[in-house]
């Protein structure tokens, strides 16, 4: 068994589709229209074309708002990404106007950062040594 697919509701999918290919630097892998609000939306590391797929899917659900502003008070990441460089993800980041609410934390075996991904998450980045 593998992941295939795993999801990160957002609250916006044209703004999730922006930041997670142009800032992020993943690729959309499928883009099919499911109505006039909603899209199966998905987008893979380019270092991984036919890997893992992340679906942004619409927050429209009623238990999703809930779920996700208790995530975010309470300071949890909804998800995180593999990076090879932290510290350098970071400062790239930034550079881009990312916001963090955690910058690069060394906790022995892993560093991570945690970043705001503009759709109503918390993102963690990590490197293991």
């Amino acid at each position: 068994m593998k992941i295939y697919i795993t999801s990160v509701f957002v609250d916006d999918q044209a703004k999730a589709e922006k930041f997670y290919t142009e800032v992020l630097g993943f690729r959309v892998k499928d883009d099919i229209p499911l109505g006039p609000d909603a899209r199966w939306l998905t987008v893979v590391s380019p270092e991984q074309p036919d890997g893992p797929e992340l679906l942004l899917e619409p927050s429209g659900h009623p238990v999703v708002g809930p779920y996700k502003e208790g995530l975010v008070a309470d300071g949890i990441p909804v998800t995180s990404f593999a990076v090879d460089d932290v510290p350098a993800e970071y400062e790239r980041l930034q550079e881009l106007g990312v916001k963090f609410t955690q910058g690069p934390l060394d906790m022995g075996p892993v560093v991570t950062a945690v970043l705001d991904d503009t759709c109503g998450n918390l993102i963690q980045i990590v490197m293991r040594r």
